[in-house]
């Protein structure tokens, strides 16, 4: 079915992009760089805002599904880094 490859191709660029923040984690690990870069999470919300608004995809939506997606790098990042404070 179309929409179950769309899907699959969609749980894969999630998984991608996980396994990309888990080599950011190491990296900001080696070099003692913090964890949470609040100016990158507005950055990164708002291109997916403007994607929206640019490609007829509601702009709140793809916020929050970002605000959902960075919570979860963010979490897993923790997680690498060896941070207590693991959400």
């Amino acid at each position: 079915m179309e929409l179950d490859g769309i899907d699959g191709r969609l749980l894969k660029i999630i998984r991608e992009r996980i396994d990309c923040c888990v080599r950011i984690a190491h990296h900001k690990r080696e070099h003692d760089i913090p964890m949470m870069q609040p100016h990158r999470i507005g950055i990164v919300q708002d291109r997916a805002a403007r994607y929206g608004e640019d490609h007829g995809v509601d702009p709140d939506f793809l916020r929050r599904l970002y605000d959902l997606i960075i919570g979860e790098t963010c979490r897993v990042e923790d997680l690498v880094m060896g941070n207590t404070s693991a959400r």
